[in-house]
């Protein structure tokens, strides 16, 4: 008789990084580092590497709708991550399909600009991504610029503003936010967490490395897994949050690219 391991699954709906650290690959490389199944959703075909992103081509809508009811009318997906999503078209897709799978259990990272400094969505989504498809979140995992032109603010420059715009980011109609504090100055790396319990705080000293590629793909992912296992959002949230760390601390093991490096998903099970 054979014997059948279950193993959650979680879907990325994101666009792609041909050098690895970021995008549909960071996705699914920290789905397996955390013990979930990943299946993938690609929106935009992306050609960029640790320096920068040189061009985008758009994934046509309906070739993205093709590719959600594949995976939902086959798979047992428990939790959904949504990254880059560049254009209105793309976003009324994407949240379309989510209503008539009637999936809940979603992590929206809206993902505006790479690291390396470069757009990655057209001016006018970000009005689709605020009415249309944060709306169906259970959280959202911006970082701290993010936050700000979700709400075109200036960016938050204290735990306190980063509360305040956490607390406006709710009204939007998502369940969560998330706020993380990588972009600060601290000693200490302060994610805030604003959810229907309360405030919650997660922190981390702050890492000096320039190998930070990938980090909110992978946060946002990390999160997605401890979800599809069951967690609920708190634990979820910390569970990450130590994942994410780990693999920036161990990100100057690796030499990879020339600009900014991504980090280590796999920080805990290479060895030697």
């Amino acid at each position: 008789m054979t014997s059948h391991t279950h193993i959650p699954i979680a879907l990325t709906i994101a666009g792609t990084d041909p050098s690895g650290g970021a995008g549909i690959q960071a996705d699914l490389k920290t789905f397996s580092a955390l013990g979930v199944y990943g299946a993938t959703v690609i929106t935009a075909l992306v050609a960029q590497n640790t320096m920068g992103v040189r061009s985008i081509h758009d994934v046509p809508p309906p070739f993205i709708a093709e590719q959600l009811s594949s995976v939902f009318d086959d798979l047992d997906v428990k939790a959904v991550k949504i990254g880059m999503l560049s254009r209105p078209e793309v976003i009324e897709t994407v949240a379309s399909s989510l209503t008539r799978y009637g999936a809940r259990t979603i992590v929206v990272d809206p993902v505006m600009v790479a690291a390396s400094g470069d757009r990655l969505l057209v001016p006018e989504a970000v009005e689709a991504l605020r009415t249309i498809l944060i709306p169906k979140a259970l959280v959202i995992t911006p970082n701290m610029p993010e936050a700000a032109a979700l709400l075109d603010e200036p960016v938050a420059e204290t735990e306190e503003d980063m509360i305040w715009q956490a607390e406006k980011l709710m009204k939007l109609g998502c369940r969560a936010v998330l706020i993380k504090g990588g972009h600060g100055t601290t000693q200490e790396s302060v994610d805030i967490l604003i959810d229907e319990t309360g405030l919650s705080r997660f922190t981390a000293r702050r890492v000096a490395t320039q190998n930070t590629h990938g980090t909110g793909c992978t946060l946002s992912s990390a999160i997605a897994s401890g979800l599809a296992h069951g967690e609920d959002l708190k634990s979820a949230v910390a569970i990450a949050k130590a994942y994410i760390s780990g693999a920036i601390r161990a990100s100057d093991e690796l030499d990879v690219g020339h600009g900014h490096g991504p980090v280590h998903h796999f920080h805990a099970l290479w060895k030697g």
